[in-house]
């Protein structure tokens, strides 16, 4: 419907019509980049509870060294392979917040991702939280809310409000006119076409069509425009780190310039490691943390002090069983840990009520969950952009954990 090469532009598909895009934007505004670790990563390797004598002993050939953690205190540290992001950590721009995840264990990837995105539980609406979050503006546009990597809106991105997913700013094109065809003439004639045909067009697919050529008109500059990263930046390019460094860059452009976007969200897996967690020499965690880390070092660096209006969070649809499976990896289980970086942020902390990991401690071989992950999300929300808990989280019982500074209006 007049997109292509990837645009997918929702405006209230789900039982009411599509709303308008309005591009009136608001210049300055705070940015949340909620990256997904899909696949349910293994909280426990990343914010490594080194206190615990149980975390050796259920996990013998994969437990973390406490001698090689970073930002270690007499409970936690960081994996090694955080390196790149201690920095943040050390000037109080990166926490972790510990024990957090859904209120009952879920331990089927699907039904929990789409748990975690909707993030209201017993309602029969579809609408995820990040649509609830930017439709409380009075105006909705596209490019408030956006996903890179994929052009599939995620549930967290469905609802009422316009979003837009697509796999980069440079796949942003009408269909049949092509950018790198070079054919000016032929693309005017296109979008003339497409404008003829939908300009006029009631109902559902008529705005929508509408929507769709209006988002690519508005972003066709930076389609168009080589991205040089800033302060001397590099991002990494090479496996794992590759995919995710594009889609951050994405987000760095599409935050400089400053067309009003709230809310980008980027999926980053798979960290579903049923096998090989491995060491800190080999293995699939310390290849992928390490690439999660390098990218989101120089994605934090590049934006320097417009990071002040970032702020990142990381979510997963559940963490991993404490003991180490027959195969050298760990199960689907339930408590995980969340990292938040960037603006607003009390870093430098670790957050959270710790619930131990002696048997009697566990549900089921599980970590349990003692902050509800809406807690995380509300306060982030409601310290960046001023939104009640209660207008995006319907039924949570509020308890911030003081993780962010207050809404400055």
């Amino acid at each position: 419907m007049a997109a292509g090469a990837g645009l997918a532009v929702s405006s209230s598909i789900f039982g009411d019509v599509f709303r308008q895009a309005a591009f009136g934007v608001t210049s300055g505004n705070n940015v949340l980049v909620v990256i997904s670790l899909r696949g349910g990563v293994d909280g426990l390797s990343v914010v490594v509870p080194h206190f615990e004598d149980n975390y050796r002993a259920l996990r013998p050939g994969i437990a973390v060294p406490t001698e090689s953690l970073l930002a270690r205190d007499s409970s936690f540290g960081l994996h090694p392979e955080m390196a790149p992001l201690l920095p943040f950590w050390t000037t109080n721009k990166l926490a972790a917040v510990q024990a957090v995840g859904l209120k009952v264990p879920d331990r089927s990837h699907f039904s929990a991702m789409e748990i975690v995105e909707d993030a209201d539980p017993g309602s029969s609406v579809r609408s995820g939280w990040i649509n609830r979050t930017i439709g409380l503006d009075s105006d909705a546009f596209p490019t408030e809310a956006v996903q890179f990597g994929t052009s599939i809106v995620p549930t967290a991105l469905s609802g009422r409000a316009p979003a837009l997913a697509t796999p980069s700013i440079k796949e942003l094109y009408l269909a049949g006119a092509n950018p790198e065809w070079d054919d000016l003439e032929w693309m005017n004639r296109r979008r003339t076409q497409l404008e003829t045909i939908w300009g006029g067009a009631r109902g559902s697919l008529g705005v929508a069509a509408r929507s769709a050529l209006a988002t690519v008109e508005q972003l066709a500059p930076f389609r168009a425009e080589i991205y040089t990263p800033h302060n001397g930046v590099t991002y990494p390019d090479d496996w794992p780190a590759g995919d995710l460094s594009d889609a951050l860059k994405n987000t760095a452009q599409l935050i400089r310039a400053d067309v009003g976007t709230e809310v980008v969200a980027i999926d980053y897996g798979s960290w579903d490691m049923h096998t090989d967690i491995g060491t800190l020499e080999w293995g699939d965690m310390q290849s992928m943390l390490g690439g999660f880390a390098k990218a989101l070092a120089a994605f934090l660096t590049d934006l320097g002090d417009t990071g002040d209006r970032v702020t990142v969070v990381t979510i997963s649809e559940f963490g991993r069983r404490v003991e180490v499976n027959g195969g050298g990896g760990v199960d689907h289980g339930w408590g995980n840990m969340m990292l938040v970086a960037g603006g607003g942020v009390k870093g430098g902390q670790y957050y959270g009520s710790w619930p131990g990991l002696r048997d009697q401690d566990l549900e089921e071989g599980d970590l349990k969950v003692t902050t509800d992950y809406r807690n995380v999300l509300a306060e982030i929300v409601k310290s960046r952009f001023n939104r009640t808990e209660a207008s995006v989280f319907p039924g949570l019982t509020y308890q911030p954990l003081n993780l962010m500074n207050p809404w400055i209006g």
